[in-house]
């Protein structure tokens, strides 16, 4: 696992001890950098579910402005920082032990232009992440993403059960087992 791409190209990134976390490979994170494109550059991202720090660290590496991870397990927190200071990127981020379904209940703090949603496998965490941020839509700026990495047969269409109502779905990618769904404010 590697940055890709940016102020820190090819700098190693240290896994989570054990297997509480899933990293995105390196073919989908830059898949989802080559969707994003330039407009990374001066952008807040909010990276949800924290792991290994790789998603919110690449984005920094490319030029986002502030990236705030969010992680409740204290390994992958500790990860998250010592891949922060591995890459000297640790200045533009915030790195805050909390539950992220708790902290997207609140009214937002801040809006993002990108939110990065990748939770543990299996257990509908993305559809509640989801439905908070859309509750709370503050947390995305107005032309902002909501992106949701999952496996493929974890997907359902949130519209039809109308358990989101100011966020619609307007892509979605597969790349081998990992599949990368894209919402807008409607």
């Amino acid at each position: 696992m590697r940055v890709i791409a940016g102020k820190a190209k090819g700098r190693q990134l240290k896994s989570v001890p054990g297997d509480t976390t899933r990293p995105i490979t390196d073919r989908t994170k830059e898949a989802l950098f080559n969707i994003i494109g330039a407009d990374i550059e001066g952008a807040s991202f909010l990276d949800c579910f924290g792991g290994t720090g790789s998603v919110g660290i690449e984005a920094l590496s490319r030029g986002a402005a502030f990236v705030r991870f969010y992680e409740l397990n204290r390994k992958a927190l500790e990860t998250i920082r010592e891949n922060l200071r591995l890459t000297g990127l640790s200045e533009a981020a915030q790195v805050i032990q909390a539950d992220v379904l708790r902290e997207l209940e609140k009214p937002a703090d801040r809006a993002f232009d990108y939110i990065y949603v990748a939770p543990p496998q299996y257990h509908n965490l993305w559809k509640k992440t989801l439905e908070s941020i859309d509750r709370q839509i503050g947390w995305l700026t107005a032309d902002g993403w909501c992106i949701v990495q999952i496996h493929p047969t974890e997907y359902e269409n949130l519209a039809q059960g109308s358990l989101i109502q100011q966020l619609v779905e307007f892509d979605r990618r597969r790349y081998g087992s990992t599949l990368l769904v894209f919402y807008a404010r409607f």
